[in-house]
């Protein structure tokens, strides 16, 4: 499978820069996963294509403001660490910039010296891990320092910083949103309830994998990085019920998407659980877990793509892009939905 199959042309004036003043007011395509039939319509519609027992899988994962700004002690070279896992106590793993200033031993000091960085491990593709060294609480110390790590795409200033994240964010871990979350409100979830639609939470933090681009011609051979990720026993017995009774498990987002595949393909249900997963889903891909998806509109040659073609096909996925181009969508982060169902 050649990775230029799954490339697009998508004008750049159609990349969204800022959110919506209203989450759900994003419009929503609509698409029958297996005719490639395309409906368009509000996303605060959602609820018209839900019903009854139903099951909605959210990742609950919290953005930390992740990119930090600072020096090296020595030559005070400006160096960029966006922080993607925490692998021990207080270890980061971290994505760098400047790599090739960066050494073993090296010191890097951020707001004056309240947080500094000691990188005790050089890896590949700009990846250090990092030691931080402060007095007081870490989080607090990033809330002040850091910066929520948007997107490369999103050239604007975010005003509201909290716009970056779901409204029903609550465990912290991110370095990206789990963007097919962004377009729900407490209103719509409350409204989504009392349709007597089953709302169920996962967690999945995510990582390297939403930055790092397929850098191999043929797909199969790139390398998924591992992300952390929870499946409660509350979520596990209720999507086994969903599951049993024959009832809809739609999951929001690619995240939510490979949590629950990563559990169901790891023990052939639904079971409490947590750890990591690299999982790659791309056409072919057996689904044993999800009915459908709600998701954004995603970048061309990505592993999103790739995963979104596997669960309809290459060419209505690409078809319905080319239409969402056509009627001016809103594409990315902070764009328009799409419902796969």
């Amino acid at each position: 499978m050649n990775i230029n199959e799954y490339d697009y042309h998508l004008p750049e004036e159609l990349i969204a820069q800022t959110p919506l003043k209203n989450r759900s007011d994003s419009r929503l395509l609509v698409m029958d996963k297996k005719t490639g039939t395309l409906e368009e319509n509000i996303f605060k519609n959602i609820t018209s294509y839900l019903k009854k027992g139903d099951c909605l899988v959210l990742n609950d994962t919290k953005v930390i403001p992740a990119r930090l700004i600072g020096e090296k002690e020595d030559t005070k070279a400006v160096i960029e660490l966006l922080l993607l896992k925490n692998t021990e106590s207080d270890n980061w793993e971290c994505l760098s910039r400047p790599f090739k200033r960066l050494h073993v031993g090296t010191i890097i000091s951020f707001g004056n010296g309240l947080l500094k960085a000691k990188v005790i491990e050089k890896k590949e593709e700009g990846l250090v891990i990092v030691s931080f060294l402060y007095e007081g609480i870490f989080l607090e110390i990033l809330e002040k320092l850091g910066t929520m790590p948007l997107p490369p795409y999103i050239h604007e200033k975010l005003e509201d910083q909290s716009r970056y994240q779901t409204v029903y964010a609550k465990n912290l871990g991110s370095a990206a949103a789990p963007t097919a979350g962004l377009h729900f409100t407490n209103d719509l979830l409350n409204e989504i309830k009392k349709m007597g639609v089953e709302v169920i939470y996962v967690t999945l933090h995510v990582g390297l994998g939403t930055f790092r681009p397929v850098e191999v011609e043929d797909i199969t051979k790139h390398k998924m990085h591992s992300e952390y990720y929870i499946l409660n026993k509350e979520a596990a017995e209720k999507l086994n019920k969903a599951k049993k009774e024959g009832r809809h498990i739609y999951a929001v987002g690619t995240t939510s998407t490979r949590v629950l595949e990563t559990v169901m393909h790891k023990f052939g249900t639904f079971k409490e659980t947590s750890g990591n997963t690299d999982i790659f889903i791309y056409p072919g891909f057996e689904f044993m877990a999800i009915d459908g998806l709600i998701t954004n509109f995603h970048l061309p040659k990505s592993t999103l793509l790739m995963l979104v073609s596997a669960l309809s096909s290459k060419e209505h996925i690409l078809k319905a892009y080319e239409y969402a181009i056509k009627q001016k969508f809103r594409f990315f982060s902070f764009g328009d939905a799409m419902f796969i169902k």
